[in-house]
């Protein structure tokens, strides 16, 4: 039962995490949970009942079998040399322990593995101000450049927004969305990060449109997450929109000097066309006149007036008068409008207030209360976790904000940021209720800690098949971590609770250290090989997913080989050491 409660426990770890990772990984607790309830109630219910109406005659003993005494026959003279020589066979363990520092050193941080949807999307921003015919026109040239690619099947794509108020795109914010040929059909050693380059590289001629290319799930989870549209982003916090931008320019700078960076961009805040109408209110008084009659006429002249309603069937459409484009953009039109004074005085605009086309600000975002701009940028070619810590470190240097400004990083990473904190509060927590129950369980502290000594050596083969397979350390493979902590603790549990039960019988250390590791050779390796055969076809798939499964799987059946060669070589030869602590503490 115990055994039972520390797997379900070591799951502890993953009911707490939130937001996006919470979501994804929660029901794998969940179903290991319900699944391990369920498994214990039937071994002592259901079991027992079928083991006496199944089960007739002699049972034949596990040792006849010809597998085990294969397998028994090659561990007892390892086994032999391990009691022998026990302070040789802690090194090696040591040794072997040492050297994960290398790979890990060597692992990429991430937050999720970048799962490939088969599709891409094209999201450019073009200058602000564009106008509709402009927008059209440069969507057409995009696309048919991205069509030239041999790997790309469509592209379709929409600039501005959608007829939907969940969807604020300015004009000049492009979607292109590029279905792409089956992989048989690519050239020869392309990949996906390679036709991303090529499709840049053309695109580079079109004037005023800065790239950035995604997916299309991607950018919609990472929009709705962070309000990010990219990999990292640097936003910076501040009043004086001026300020702001050069601050933008300088960040920019940096995130593009910096290796492993693409499609960098700085939000574009400001620089689109305003007419601009300064009411001279002395003047405006002198006439009889308000500023409500400027107002009504600004709005009737340029914005539009409903005058009548058109009918059409069960449609309606408002009839709207207002001034032909050309004057509407015109200073000069704008300012010969006549106003009608309560004296009967016709008055132009241009006596009553001053009319100019100036450049306002596109945007004013704000996050928190504060004014906010984002430098962006995906990460191709390099893991997120280095890339974040060369651009921070460069970006600290090279970047002073005055006083009152600051500087935070988004997207991906501050998604990788908030798990990893939460993680390393929480996993401690949970080995200590492990530990815990271990003392519950055995009676002795020492024991409890032998038995947790699976831990650091089940991180040895974890780590080398992330760093064998070129996977990242991320989230998923965390989660793996956090799987692979509960069986290596069952493992040990089912090695020292069988020696404590020799030696209470009155079986010598020596013996029952040797007869209790060969009686629990087959009940360790088949916890450990069941595990593991259950986690081959996701260590190994290809399918649409599997990207987010192969480090947690990868994980476990690395970390379960060696966590394995521990209960069964090392465990045995520290058991002798634990125990005269235990003796020694009892004496006195």
């Amino acid at each position: 039962f115990f055994s039972l409660l520390i797997i379900t426990l070591s799951f502890i770890p993953v009911f707490t995490l939130e937001a996006q990772e919470g979501r994804l990984f929660s029901p794998l607790a969940f179903t290991k949970t319900y699944a391990m309830a369920a498994a214990a109630g039937l071994s002592v219910t259901l079991i027992p009942v079928l083991m006496g109406a199944w089960i007739r005659g002699r049972i034949p003993d596990e040792q006849k079998n010809p597998i085990t005494r294969a397998l028994i026959a090659a561990y007892r003279p390892l086994l032999d040399a391990v009691l022998r020589w026990p302070k040789a066979t802690l090194v090696v363990a040591l040794v072997a322990l040492a050297t994960t520092a290398w790979p890990m050193m060597r692992l990429g941080g991430e937050f999720l593995p970048r799962l490939d949807e088969g599709d891409l999307l094209y999201m450019p921003s073009a200058l602000p101000g564009l106008s509709a015919a402009k927008a059209s026109e440069l969507l057409q040239i995009t696309n048919r450049m991205i069509k030239t690619v041999p790997e790309v099947e469509r592209v379709f794509g929409k600039a501005g927004r959608a007829e939907t108020a969940t969807d604020p795109a300015p004009l000049e914010m492009f979607e292109t969305t590029i279905q792409l040929k089956p992989r048989e059909q690519w050239r020869a050693g392309l990949g996906k990060d390679g036709l991303i380059e090529e499709m840049a590289r053309k695109l580079e001629a079109v004037p005023g449109v800065s790239c950035n290319f995604t997916q299309p799930m991607a950018m919609r989870l990472d929009e709705t997450i962070s309000g990010i549209k990219a990999d990292v982003a640097v936003k910076i916090f501040g009043e004086d929109p001026r300020i702001l931008e050069q601050a933008a320019e300088r960040a920019l700078r940096v995130i593009a000097a910096t290796p492993g960076a693409a499609d960098e961009q700085m939000e574009i805040v400001s620089g689109v066309a305003e007419l601009r109408v300064e009411i001279d209110r002395p003047a405006l008084a002198r006439y009889g006149l308000n500023v409500s009659d400027v107002r009504d006429l600004m709005e009737a002249a340029i914005g539009g007036r409903a005058i009548s309603e058109m009918i059409e069937g069960q449609r309606r459409f408002a009839i709207v008068l207002r001034l032909p484009e050309m004057y509407r953009q015109d200073p000069d039109a704008i300012a010969g409008l006549a106003l009608s004074a309560p004296g009967g005085e016709r008055v132009r605009v241009g006596q009553v207030a001053r009319v100019s086309l100036q450049r306002g600000p596109e945007v004013i975002a704000r996050e928190d209360g504060q004014r906010r701009i984002v430098v962006q940028a995906n990460v191709r070619g390099r893991d997120l976790g280095s890339f974040v810590a060369a651009a921070r470190e460069r970006m600290e240097r090279e970047v002073k904000l005055p006083p009152g400004y600051s500087l935070t990083w988004g997207g991906q990473f501050e998604n990788q940021e908030r798990a990893t904190r939460r993680l390393m509060l929480v996993v401690p927590a949970a080995i200590l209720i492990i530990f815990g129950l271990l003392f519950a369980t055995f009676g002795s502290v020492a024991q409890a800690i032998l038995i947790l000594l699976n831990v650091p050596f089940a991180l040895v083969g974890g780590i080398a098949a992330l760093w064998a397979r070129g996977l990242n350390l991320n989230l998923s493979a965390s989660v793996g971590f956090i799987a692979l902590f509960g069986v290596a603790v069952l493992n040990g549990i089912v090695m020292v609770s069988y020696i404590n039960r020799l030696r209470a019988d009155g079986l010598d250390m020596d013996r029952a250290l040797r007869e209790g590791a060969v009686a629990r050779l087959r009940p360790v390796l088949m916890t450990a090989l069941v595990a593991s055969l259950g986690f081959v076809p996701m260590a190994f798939s290809t399918s649409t997913g599997a990207e987010v499964q192969r480090p947690l799987a990868s994980v476990v059946i690395g970390g379960l080989i060696t966590s394995t060669m521990l209960t069964l070589f090392l465990l045995p030869a520290l058991y002798p050491w634990f125990s005269r602590w235990d003796e020694a503490k009892n004496g006195e």
